[in-house]
């Protein structure tokens, strides 16, 4: 075994056990933390968004941040051995879309809801939550990707056709379009946690789709 092999698997390792944090905080604070938000006493709100929530934020934005690294490490080691294809390419571009709207735009907007920051609380709170909401829509079908490009035996998309195929790019539109409405639009069926999680299963399917059948 070589040293390069030894730091891919490291790197692959690292990528699994900061992508756990990440996406378990991103389930977290989406299934969990909301609910709980809303029903919680002033006192136990207030506490809650003084000591519970900047600790999980913390955990959050550097999970994402160390995933994103080595995720980069583990894409140039793939794009060395020509070993790419569409479903990583489309779930990679997902999971960047992910980290980008944790570090500038949840981030950024929950500060000003915990106070951390002077602004629109109200309004911030809108954004922050509209981004995590797309991100956890996103979270299902970047999951499905980056494990089918290896392991979806049989995938036409995966092994018969190369990266920057139409279907791609297809892929690609569908993930901006829904991206910019993270940023600029509307929650629609992401408001509820059954909605968002369901969001999630059917954009999936629709990824499946546009990979393999065009």
């Amino acid at each position: 075994m070589e040293i390069i092999d030894i730091f891919n698997m490291m790197a692959r390792w690292g990528h699994l056990l900061f992508g756990i944090t990440w996406i378990g905080l991103l389930y977290y604070f989406n299934f969990i933390q909301g609910g709980y938000f809303k029903a919680a006493t002033p006192e136990g709100l207030a506490d809650a968004k003084e000591k519970l929530a900047p600790a999980a934020l913390w955990w959050f934005r550097w999970g994402a941040m160390f995933t994103f690294l080595t995720g980069l490490i583990l894409l140039w080691g793939l794009h060395s051995g020509g070993a790419l294809n569409p479903y990583i390419v489309t779930g990679a571009t997902l999971g960047t879309l992910m980290f980008l709207n944790v570090w500038l735009i949840i981030w950024p907007n929950q500060q000003i809801v915990l106070g951390m920051a002077e602004g629109d609380g109200p309004a911030a709170g809108g954004k922050a939550l509209l981004a995590s909401r797309t991100n956890t829509l996103f979270s299902g079908p970047m999951a499905f990707c980056m494990l089918a490009g290896p392991h979806f035996v049989g995938s036409m998309s995966g092994y018969g056709h190369p990266a920057g195929s139409g279907a791609m790019w297809v892929a690609l539109v569908i993930a901006v379009v829904l991206e910019l409405n993270g940023i600029m639009g509307k929650q629609g069926p992401m408001t509820t946690v059954r909605g968002v999680i369901v969001s999630s299963l059917v954009l999936t399917a629709v990824f499946i789709g546009v990979l393999e059948f065009i």
